[in-house]
């Protein structure tokens, strides 16, 4: 019962602030913001069997904000944001026992100098190579490379992280994060670090990025320690007590009037360690191209295809390979409201490791939506309409 009145005070605070800074002085202001998101899904087989039910955040999560900035002279300003992520469907937090679960820092920018940044945060990863990639142009749900297996969504964020990104210079632009593991004796257990650098030249635009989690030294699988998180799926599971997780990715983006296309590519490496349940380090390629096209001011339409590849390792020969083919259309009934059909459709063949059971046989995890609900076999279709409006 605590964190809802905790969310209630915070936006009682939230606008009091607001209208006393706005009519203090205009050098500073808060404001607030969100996403309500809420759709139909079906899912062609969850274990076993077919499902149809309601989906929150299938387009846009559904989340609610606080933004503020304060000048503090000449170049000078301090900046916060808090973001907590919620079930539409359901009125629960996204993450239980956070309850800014998305976003919560603090942090001081210049113009000439960049941004300095602290607490929980995206990586640079995300955030430089992930916004050219499929998921930014589809939505994660569906749009993700099977199982978000790249971090590529939004899956990964960083607690403890402090941040630094450059201010753009000639199209480009930096950023580099360290998440503190906060173990006396031994910070390295549990921390990460993360780089990306981003080029925009109209019409094209490119990113390159590198993240790297460390395991906590407590527990059996990945530590809830550990100052970085990423999505655990049947794709990956029999991975999850990795000392450590490596991840590079690549994004292009061209776009021609109406039309845009992009190409992807992510390394994602599972490396073994004392306590890993698994010897050898696993790894996962991932190469993908992704299209969208204004069709109308109201019509977007995108559509997103992408093959991820398991090397063979831990006892496996016939290693696992994942298709995925993903489709949206995007109808603008204003500027903030808009209703969404969504189609995907995953193949999933050979073999991966399982959790504790050893080799198992691959099965499909569309996106990110189903992290929880895999198929039963080879094969997964998801379809979605929905409903999302922006405030």
């Amino acid at each position: 019962m605590k964190q809802p009145c905790m969310l209630v005070a915070a936006l009682a605070v939230a606008s009091a602030a607001s209208f006393v800074s706005g009519g203090a002085s205009a050098q500073s202001n808060i404001s607030i913001y969100g996403v309500a998101d809420a759709g139909v899904a079906y899912a062609s087989n969850q274990n076993g069997n077919a499902n149809t039910y309601l989906r929150s955040g299938s387009l846009s999560a559904s989340k609610i904000g606080f933004e503020g900035a304060e000048a503090l002279g000449g170049d000078l300003r301090a900046l916060f944001l808090l973001e907590s992520g919620f079930e539409l469907d359901s009125g629960a937090q996204s993450a239980s026992g956070a309850l800014f679960n998305r976003q919560a820092y603090v942090g001081l920018q210049s113009r000439a100098y960049g941004a300095v940044t602290a607490g929980r945060q995206y990586t640079p990863y995300y955030l430089l190579v992930g916004s050219l990639a499929s998921s930014n142009v589809l939505t994660g749900a569906t749009g993700a490379h099977p199982g978000d297996i790249d971090g590529l969504d939004t899956t990964v964020r960083v607690n403890n992280a402090l941040t630094y990104s450059s201010p753009v210079w000639r199209g480009v632009q930096g950023s580099a994060q360290y998440g503190f593991g906060e173990a006396a004796g031994g910070n390295a257990a549990g921390s990460s670090f993360s780089a990306a650098v981003k080029y925009s030249a109209s019409p094209a635009e490119f990113a390159l990025g590198y993240l790297r989690l460390r395991n906590g030294r407590d527990g059996t699988g990945w530590s809830a320690n550990a100052s970085g998180s990423f999505g655990i799926s049947a794709i990956n599971r029999g991975y999850a007590s990795a000392e450590s997780i490596q991840f590079i990715a690549a994004s292009a983006r061209y776009t021609m009037g109406k039309w845009m296309v992009g190409a992807n590519a992510s390394n994602v490496q599972y490396q073994a360690g004392s306590r890993s349940a698994f010897r050898d380090t696993a790894i996962f390629n991932t190469a993908g191209v992704i299209s969208s096209y204004q069709l109308t001011p109201q019509w977007f339409l995108s559509a997103g295809y992408s093959d991820t590849r398991a090397t063979s390792a831990n006892g496996v020969s016939d290693r696992a390979r994942y298709r995925q083919l993903s489709f949206e259309q995007h109808y603008a009934l204003s500027k903030r409201t808009a209703i969404y059909l969504i189609e995907a459709r995953q193949l999933a063949h050979g073999q991966t490791l399982g959790e504790g059971v050893g080799i198992v046989d691959a099965v499909a995890s569309v996106g990110d939506s189903q992290n929880g609900t895999p198929s039963s076999n080879g094969r997964q279709t998801v379809l979605l309409v929905g409903l999302k409006h922006a405030f």
